[in-house]
């Protein structure tokens, strides 16, 4: 009986394994497949003149120009709703894994809320803030982009800083305590720089759903064919430009939506290697 049962059982793990090996062929054959497709049409079209200039007359209709007013747009709203999202998201984490350390209903219940605003529509949160805008009578701007963006990621950000901060051990949490550390220093002597490498990995994958969503800035940040120099003025991003262009007729439009998009894709992984370049030379264990 006991070797039906242990045949049983190692039947059963097979069986997942080839199972979890198919879901993540398939996630990666995905992911290289739209990578693939957007490289094999956007790098014959992109060129230096495209990446360096604005958008010049009948740029849309095929005219001259190129999309460095996007590329610029995209970098100061992705940058600048990531560090208001972290000083947001960093403290609100700590509060959670730290001062609510032994209340886990409290803990479950921000964290199911939490988890509910993460699934809403970015759509919906773009809608919202349009909504307040109009009540308010504020124009599109960098200034509204840049917060609905920040309200839209920070539940990302809140969630993958607190699924690091979780791991760690509750033995360094009490130690601290015994030591006569305050809460203020076990949260950002201790755990934050326990934590360092997840904290960075959140932040990078917030920054790559704030420079590629579309649908968030859609109402709130206008479009505009030149680069901003305040925070009051309207802004172009690369996933609005992707959209109108590729909303356009002439094929030649098209065609550099998807150098815009080959373009997106290279500043993300720069940003990614970057980051993942400057934690090699962390050490978390190491204490001054």
């Amino acid at each position: 009986m006991w070797r039906i049962k242990y045949f049983g059982k190692k039947a059963e793990e097979q069986v997942f394994k080839v199972l979890m090996r198919l879901a993540c062929v398939s996630v990666i054959f995905a992911m290289g497949m739209i990578v693939f497709t957007i490289l094999k049409k956007g790098l014959p079209v992109l060129s230096w003149e495209i990446i360096s200039q604005v958008p010049k007359g009948g740029f849309y209709f095929g005219g001259e120009g190129g999309i460095l007013n996007a590329i610029i747009g995209s970098l100061y709203l992705a940058f600048g709703a990531t560090i208001l999202a972290f000083l947001i998201s960093l403290p609100a984490a700590l509060y959670l894994n730290i001062h609510l350390k032994k209340r886990k209903k409290i803990q479950d219940i921000i964290r199911l809320f939490i988890d509910v605003l993460w699934g809403i529509p970015s759509v919906v949160y773009g809608a919202f803030a349009f909504g307040i805008m109009i009540y308010l009578g504020i124009r599109t701007s960098l200034l509204a982009g840049i917060i609905t963006v920040a309200i839209f990621i920070i539940p990302i950000m809140v969630r993958g800083m607190d699924e690091v901060l979780k791991t760690v051990p509750i033995t360094l949490y009490e130690a601290g305590l015994s030591l006569g550390s305050t809460r203020y220093e076990l949260s950002y002597k201790i755990f934050f720089r326990q934590c360092i490498p997840g904290i960075v990995t959140a932040i990078l994958l917030s920054f790559g759903r704030a420079i590629g969503d579309a649908a968030a800035v859609l109402f709130t940040t206008g479009f505009t064919d030149s680069i901003p120099t305040s925070l009051t003025q309207p802004v172009a991003t690369l996933p609005l430009s992707i959209f109108f262009q590729l909303s356009s007729p002439i094929p030649e439009v098209q065609e550099r939506a998807y150098a815009a998009a080959t373009v997106l894709i290279i500043i993300v992984l720069i940003i990614s290697i970057s980051g993942r370049l400057i934690l090699r030379s962390y050490k978390p264990n190491r204490m001054e």
